[in-house]
C-alpha cells in the first residue's frame, strides 16, 4: 500500500501542478480591468496582477524538464501593447530541442458592459529557426487595445536538464506577484542562489517522499522549494551598466552533481584544475592550440626574419593576425572552424582568431596564454567553481619582460594593448601550461577627447571659426570606426555637417585615420549666425557649440548597482571667443570646481574676460572605469552641474 501511494504521489507531482498550484486560467475580474493607473509606478505601461511558474523533471519522457508559465498583465498605456505579441526561445542542440508542449492565451475587455473573452487560435502558433542553437515559438494574442487585460499560459518541455529552468522575478514591468516552484530529486545537486538586491517575501522548502520514480522500481525524495515576490519593482536599464544580468533579482540554478541509483556520481560541478584538462584535451582549444604552430609557421617566420627584440616580434605578429583575419561578428571561446581551416579562408570567429594569434605568438618563443572571458552584454562569470559555459570570448595574454599586453586581434581598429570594451569585464581566466588563474581585465587606456574652438564674432552678427576634435584611445577607435563606415572622409564629413544643425560648415581636415599609434585629428571650419540685426543691443551666447550634454544620464533617486563607464575618461574643451569692442559681458560666470571623494572624478568649468576676448575652459575627468550605488549620488550632482553649466547662456550688452 505504501508503494502505491508513492507511486500515485509522484504522479500527482507531475500531473496535478497545474490543477492546484498557481491560480486557475480565465479568472480575470471586472477589478483587473478597471484598472487604469498602478498607483506604486504611474510610469509603466503594463502591470503583471499575478505570475506563476513551476518547474520539475518528468518520470517518462526521458526523465525531461518541464516548466509551466502563466501569467495575467494589465496593458495600461500603447507602449503595453506589443507583449501581445509573445515570443518563446526554444533551445536546440544536435537532435536535442526543447519544445513547447500546450499554448493558451486569451484576452479580457469590458464590451457592453460585459466582460468578453477572446482565446488565441491555436492555429496562429508557429515556431521558427532562429539559428544552429535556437528556436522561437510565436504568437500573437488578438484583440489587445490600452485597458486589456491578457493571460498567456504555457508548457514547455526541454532535455537539458543540466539547465533548470531560472526565474527571473523582474522585468521591464512592475509586478504585484511573482511566484515559483521548483521541485527538484534527491538525485540532482543544483547550487541555488538568489541574484539581485531585492529580497523574497516567501521562502519554503518542503520534502516529498518517494516522489521520483522512472521506471518505477527505485526512487528518490524531491525537495519542493516555493519563492515569492510582492510589489517587485520594474528593472530600469540605466546609462553605464552591464549586462542586466548581474542586477536583475532571479533564482539561479547550477546543476552539481548526479546521483544514480546504482551509486554512481557524476560531478558536473568541476575544480579548476579538471576545467583546465578539459580545455587542453578540446578538439576545438588546446588540441587548435597545437595545431596552430605548424599553421603559421611560415608566415612568422618570414615575418620575423632578423628580428630579436620580443615586444617588436609581438607587435609584428599582432599586426599580421589582425591583418590576416576577416571576423565574422561571431563570439565564442572555441575554434568553430578550426585554426588551418580558418587561416586558409582568412575569416572566423573570435576563437579562430585569437587562438591563432596564442598560437603564432607561442611559436616566436613569446610567452602568451590564452584568456577566457565573459563580455559585458554576456555577465559577470561565476568565481567560486569553474562554469565554463559563463565564459564566451577569448583573448590573448601576453607576457613580455616585466609587463603584461592584453590582445584580441579580432579588431582591425585596435592598437597593440588594447582590447575592445565590450571585453572590460570583471575578471577572466587565464588557463597557462600548467594550471590556470583569474586575471583582473584593467585598463589603462582612456577615452579622451580634446576640443580646442577658435572664434571671431564680426558685427554683422556671423561667428567665424574652427574646432580641432583630438581622439585618443578608445575615443580614437570610435572615430576611425566612424570614418571607416561612412566610407570616405568625404561621407564623414557630410555626416558631421548633418550633425550640427543651424552651423555652416566650410572645410574640413582629418589626421590619422588609420595610424592606430597616433591620435585622430579632425579639424572643422565654420559659420554660424549669432545675431541678424547689426543694431542689436545684445546678444546670447552658448560656449558648448559641439557635444553638448544636455540631459543627467543618472535620473534615478537611487541606484542598487554599480555604474560602470568602462574605461576612464577626459574630456576638455578650451575656447576663445574674440567679439566686437563695442560689446561686454553682462556678468561673469562663477567659477566651478568639482571632485569627489579620493579624486575619482573632477569637473572645472571656468569663464575669463579679457577685453573683447572670452576665454573659456572646461573639463571632466572620470578617473576610474567603476563607481559604486553609495557613490552614484555624488555623480548625479556631478553630471546635475555639468548640464546646468552647459546650458546657461552668456548675456552679452552694448556698452551705453
Amino acid at each position: 500500500m505504501r508503494l502505491v501511494s508513492a507511486v500515485f504521489l509522484c504522479v500527482l507531482a507531475g500531473q496535478l501542478m497545474a490543477q492546484n498550484n498557481g491560480f486557475p486560467f480565465g479568472k480575470v475580474t471586472y477589478n483587473d480591468l478597471g484598472l487604469s493607473v498602478y498607483p506604486k509606478d504611474t510610469s509603466a505601461y503594463a502591470v503583471v496582477l499575478r505570475e506563476f511558474g513551476e518547474a520539475y523533471i518528468d518520470e517518462g519522457r526521458d526523465n525531461n524538464l518541464i516548466f509551466e508559465y502563466h501569467t495575467v498583465i494589465k496593458i495600461l498605456k500603447k507602449e503595453g501593447l506589443k507583449l501581445a505579441d509573445v515570443t518563446i526561445d526554444l533551445r536546440h542542440q544536435d537532435q536535442s530541442k526543447e519544445f513547447i508542449r500546450t499554448t493558451r492565451a486569451s484576452s479580457y475587455n469590458v464590451e457592453n458592459g460585459s466582460l468578453r473573452d477572446t482565446s488565441l487560435d491555436p492555429k496562429s502558433v508557429h515556431t521558427v529557426k532562429v539559428n544552429n542553437y535556437w528556436d522561437q515559438t510565436k504568437f500573437a494574442i488578438p484583440n489587445v487595445r490600452v485597458g486589456s487585460v491578457i493571460e498567456i499560459s504555457y508548457a514547455l518541455e526541454s532535455p537539458f536538464i543540466f539547465n533548470f529552468r531560472n526565474w527571473e522575478f523582474q522585468s521591464d514591468i512592475p509586478k504585484m506577484k511573482s511566484e515559483y516552484w521548483a521541485t527538484i530529486p534527491g538525485n540532482y545537486l543544483y547550487n541555488i542562489s538568489l541574484r539581485g538586491y531585492l529580497k523574497l517575501t516567501k521562502n519554503e522548502n518542503v520534502l516529498i517522499k518517494d516522489c521520483f520514480r522512472p521506471g518505477g522500481s527505485a526512487s528518490a525524495d524531491c525537495s519542493r522549494y516555493k519563492w515569492v515576490m510582492d510589489n517587485v519593482p520594474a528593472f530600469i536599464e540605466e546609462d553605464y551598466m552591464t549586462a542586466k544580468s548581474n542586477f536583475i533579482s532571479m533564482i539561479n540554478f547550477e546543476l552539481s552533481e548526479i546521483v544514480y541509483f546504482d551509486g554512481r556520481k557524476d560531478r558536473v560541478t568541476k575544480e579548476w584544475k579538471d576545467a583546465d584538462q578539459e580545455l587542453k584535451s578540446s578538439d576545438l582549444f588546446g588540441v587548435q592550440l597545437k595545431r596552430g604552430k605548424s599553421i603559421v609557421d611560415g608566415h612568422i617566420d618570414a615575418l620575423l626574419k632578423n628580428e630579436t627584440d620580443p615586444l617588436i616580434k609581438a607587435q609584428k605578429i599582432y599586426s599580421f593576425i589582425q591583418g590576416w583575419y576577416q571576423w565574422d561578428d561571431v563570439l565564442g571561446k572555441y575554434s568553430e572552424l578550426g585554426i588551418k581551416k580558418a587561416f586558409d579562408a582568412r575569416t572566423g570567429n573570435v576563437g579562430d582568431i585569437n587562438l591563432s594569434l596564442v598560437a603564432a605568438l607561442r611559436y616566436a618563443e613569446i610567452e602568451a596564454d590564452p584568456l577566457l572571458l565573459s563580455t559585458r552584454a554576456n555577465g559577470l562569470p561565476t568565481d567560486i567553481h569553474p562554469v565554463l559555459s559563463d565564459f564566451n570570448y577569448v583573448i590573448a595574454k601576453v607576457n613580455i619582460g616585466d609587463k603584461e599586453y592584453l590582445l584580441d586581434a579580432t579588431d582591425d581598429f585596435l592598437p597593440f594593448g588594447t582590447i575592445p570594451e565590450r571585453c572590460l569585464n570583471g575578471k577572466g581566466r587565464v588557463f597557462g601550461d600548467k594550471a590556470s588563474y583569474w586575471y583582473d581585465i584593467k585598463t589603462a587606456v582612456k577615452a579622451r577627447k580634446r576640443s580646442l574652438v577658435n572664434l571671431k564674432l564680426n558685427p554683422d552678427g556671423v561667428i567665424k571659426g574652427s574646432i580641432e576634435q583630438v581622439y585618443t584611445g578608445y575615443d580614437a577607435i570610435d572615430e576611425r570606426k566612424e570614418i571607416f563606415v561612412s566610407g570616405s572622409e568625404e561621407n564623414y564629413y557630410k555626416k558631421l555637417k548633418s550633425d550640427y544643425k543651424g552651423i555652416e560648415f566650410t572645410g574640413y581636415t582629418v589626421d590619422n585615420p588609420e595610424d592606430l599609434s597616433k591620435p585622430v585629428s579632425v579639424k572643422l571650419d565654420f559659420e554660424l549666425t549669432c545675431f541678424d540685426d547689426p543694431k542689436t543691443t545684445n546678444f546670447l551666447f552658448n560656449p558648448f557649440l559641439f557635444d553638448r550634454i544636455t540631459r543627467n544620464p543618472f535620473r534615478s533617486d537611487e541606484r542598487l548597482y554599480p555604474v560602470d563607464f568602462a574605461s576612464a575618461i577626459e574630456r576638455t574643451v578650451v575656447l576663445t571667443l574674440e567679439y566686437p569692442q563695442d560689446f561686454q559681458l553682462s556678468e561673469l560666470p562663477n567659477k566651478v570646481g568639482i571632485t569627489l571623494p579620493n579624486g575619482s572624478a573632477k569637473y572645472g568649468y571656468e569663464v575669463k574676460d579679457d577685453g573683447n576676448k572670452l576665454t573659456v575652459q572646461s573639463f571632466l575627468t572620470i578617473g576610474k572605469p567603476v563607481f559604486t550605488s553609495t557613490e552614484y549620488h555624488y555623480l548625479k550632482e556631478l553630471y546635475a552641474q555639468i548640464v546646468s553649466n552647459q546650458q546657461s547662456d552668456m548675456l552679452f550688452k552694448k556698452k551705453s
